[in-house]
Formats: C-alpha cells, sequence, structure tokens
C-alpha cells in the first residue's frame, strides 16, 4: 500500500490504538504525538514493516530508557496485523478498540475479563468488557516502603518521564533583544555600522541570558532510610541523566560524591556503581559532619552558592544538633533555596522531634515527604519555584 493510497481514517485508527497500548506500557505519549505519529504514517504508508516502526519511534519515543517498551509493544502491533487484518485494511479492527487486551512483557498489562451478566441472551451471546491499568498511575500515590522488589527494579523505567530543572537565573553572558528591553550593544553596533560606512544607523541591544540554577542533592543512605533509599536514588539518577546542572551526594558516617556514577545511562550499572563507592552504605548517620565536610569541600566554594540544595533524610542523627544547625546556617546563607525531604512526613502521626530534623527545620525554605512519585511530582515543583 503506497502512501497515497492510505485512508485518513485508517492512519488515525491506528495512530491512536498504538499510543494507547504504549500508555497502557507506562510510557508518556502526548497527544500531540500521535498526531505526529498519524502525519508520519499518511507519508510513509502501512505496507513496510520497518517505515512503521521508525514512524512510531521518532515521534513517539521521548527517551532512551523507552526504547525497549517501544520495541515490544511494536512487535505486539505488527504480529496482530497478520492474525487478526487482511492486507488491504490492515490494523482497523484492532486499532479501533476502545482498550486493545494485550500484554506487553516485562512490563505487567493483564487484561481483565468481566464476568457476563447471569441474564445473558438465549442464543449463548455474552458481552464481556476489558480494560488495563497503567503501573505508573498504579504506583503513584504508594508509598515507596510498601513497592515489592519488582516494582522497585522497574523504578527507573516509572521516573523516567520525571524532568528536574531548577529556576531560573541570570547569567553573565548576554544575547540579542529588542531595543525596548535590553541595553545598548557597543560592540555589535560597531560592527553594524561598518556597513554604513561608520555611521551608527542599526544599534543592537542585548539583554542577561538565563540559565537554570544548580540542583544539589544530598541523600541519607544509613540503616533508617533504607526502605526510601532505593527509590530516592532511581529518581537521582533519572535527574543527573536528564542533562540538567544536577550533583549527588551521599550522606552517611562519611560524605561521598556520586555524580560521575550515576551519570552513565544504564540505570542498573549506575546503582552498582554508587553502592560500591559509598563503604557506608545502609550504616549509621553523621549529618553534621557531612554538612560541614560539604560546606568546606563544595558548598560555600560555589557548588551550593545561588543553587537549590535538596536534603534527602529523616533527621536522624548521631552527632549533637547545635553542630547541625550551625551548618545548616552557613549553607543557607550561600544556597538560594534549601528543602528538605523527609519521606516519614507523610504519615499523619509524625511530629518533627528527633533532635537532627527539629535543628534543621528552621533553615530549611520548605519541606516536603518524597515518599511517592506523586510526592517527589510535588518536589519538583517546589524545586522549580
Amino acid at each position: 500500500m503506497s502512501p497515497a493510497d492510505v485512508e485518513a481514517p485508517q492512519v488515525e485508527r491506528l495512530a491512536v490504538g498504538f499510543a494507547r497500548l504504549l500508555r497502557g506500557a507506562g510510557l508518556d505519549v502526548p497527544v500531540e504525538a500521535s498526531l505526529t505519529f498519524a502525519r508520519a504514517l499518511a507519508a510513509v504508508g502501512l505496507d513496510r514493516r520497518d517505515n512503521v516502526y521508525w514512524a512510531g519511534r521518532t515521534t513517539l519515543v521521548r527517551s532512551p530508557e523507552a526504547v525497549l517498551t517501544y520495541d515490544r509493544c511494536f512487535d505486539l502491533l505488527w504480529s496482530t496485523r497478520g492474525a487478526t487484518q487482511s492486507e488491504a485494511t490492515p490494523y482497523v479492527e484492532w486499532s479501533s478498540q476502545e482498550n486493545p487486551p494485550v500484554d506487553v512483557p516485562p512490563v505487567d498489562i493483564p487484561p481483565v475479563e468481566v464476568p457476563p451478566a447471569e441474564d445473558a441472551d438465549a442464543d449463548g451471546a455474552q458481552d464481556s468488557v476489558s480494560w488495563q491499568w497503567s503501573p505508573y498511575e498504579v504506583l503513584r500515590t504508594r508509598d515507596f516502603a510498601s513497592w515489592s522488589d519488582e516494582e522497585l527494579a522497574d523504578a527507573h523505567r516509572l521516573m523516567a518521564g520525571l524532568r528536574l530543572r531548577g529556576p531560573l537565573r541570570q547569567s553573565r553572558r548576554r544575547r540579542p533583544t529588542r531595543r525596548d528591553r535590553g541595553h545598548p550593544d557597543l560592540r555589535r553596533t560597531v560592527r553594524r555600522s561598518l556597513r554604513t560606512g561608520g555611521e551608527p544607523i542599526d544599534r543592537a541591544f542585548s539583554k542577561p541570558a538565563l540559565r537554570p540554577r544548580r540542583i544539589v542533592a544530598l541523600c541519607d543512605v544509613s540503616g533508617s532510610m533504607e526502605p526510601y533509599t532505593r527509590a530516592l536514588f532511581a529518581f537521582l539518577h533519572a535527574a543527573v541523566v536528564g542533562n540538567g546542572p544536577v550533583e549527588v551526594f551521599a550522606m552517611g558516617t562519611r560524605l561521598t560524591r556520586l555524580t560521575r556514577e550515576l551519570s552513565t545511562r544504564d540505570p542498573e550499572a549506575a546503582m552498582v556503581a554508587a553502592t560500591r563507592q559509598v563503604p557506608d552504605w545502609s550504616g549509621g548517620t553523621r549529618l553534621a559532619d557531612g554538612l560541614r565536610t560539604f560546606n568546606d569541600v563544595w558548598g560555600t566554594r560555589g557548588m551550593a552558592r545561588g543553587g537549590v540544595v535538596v536534603i534527602l533524610s529523616d533527621g536522624w542523627d548521631r552527632g549533637e544538633p547545635e553542630a547541625l544547625a550551625a551548618e545548616m546556617a552557613r549553607l543557607a546563607r550561600v544556597a538560594h533555596r534549601v528543602i528538605w525531604v523527609n519521606p516519614w512526613k507523610a504519615t499523619a502521626e509524625y511530629v518533627p522531634v528527633a533532635r537532627g530534623m527539629a535543628a534543621a527545620l528552621p533553615y530549611a525554605d520548605e519541606f516536603v515527604s518524597g515518599h511517592s512519585l506523586a510526592a517527589l511530582e510535588e518536589l519538583i515543583a517546589a524545586i522549580a519555584r
């Protein structure tokens, strides 16, 4: 079937059906991407597998981590064509279903069959309803501590769509702008005047460029944080590989910088490298000592200056609260904002009475939970403010 022979309804049904399949597998597929996919199919046709595959991959896949899930869904799409469609009308019946019941391993999307009513038709005809659930929506509000090992292993894929960006700040670099919004740009004005015999007829203007503030994450890896550490590091890995200015440190009995270890695209390799680098993983906590090391070596020298510092800890500290308060005060003086993330804040009976938490909280600009995917979305919004 050549592109000219492709009917618009067939293309639209295929685009909508395949987009629903990808969303059921947990991928983020905006409506605009589905429309672009439909236009691409109308241009390349539906007869060649490679054409349809690359039309979808270039328009529907938004991150490298989503390629494997996309490939499995596409294999299911193409095999369904041969089983249910003729060559003249590919995918029409399949793609017109409200929610095609599929199972895409290893993403669990089992179809759920609803038993027919007892008063079925006399001729034996029965109506069955099937639907699917999205793993992201199911896990979105669940506490990380209740996730199974399989769900934690899949946390990197679920968090790949989260985009962590700091608020914008003025840079020392300048960029061209209109006259009523900037200041005279002498260098560009003189350069333009060479075209007019030295007369500055065409004047140029500029204004400061904007750049995102650096984000520094200090994550507690002590034993009391163990139910949340793996999920939080999956979130931090997604933030580091998202090409934003993000620095990550692990805090236990000492401070360990992990930005390089988390910068690899392979999430499993990143977690293995991070755990090898931290000798005190799931040990004790010395928050005051860790913050002192950060302030002395990295923070006050520029890494935290003007940035957003995110401390992910339950506040349990073996040191003196006065020392922790002093280091938090130093940090708050140089950082743009300090955000404290405590997963135990989500419990209804929680009160920040731990000595470390009580000493640090007055110097935090915001106090959030970060115990679930929904709470991490709130943390992203708090960082961007």
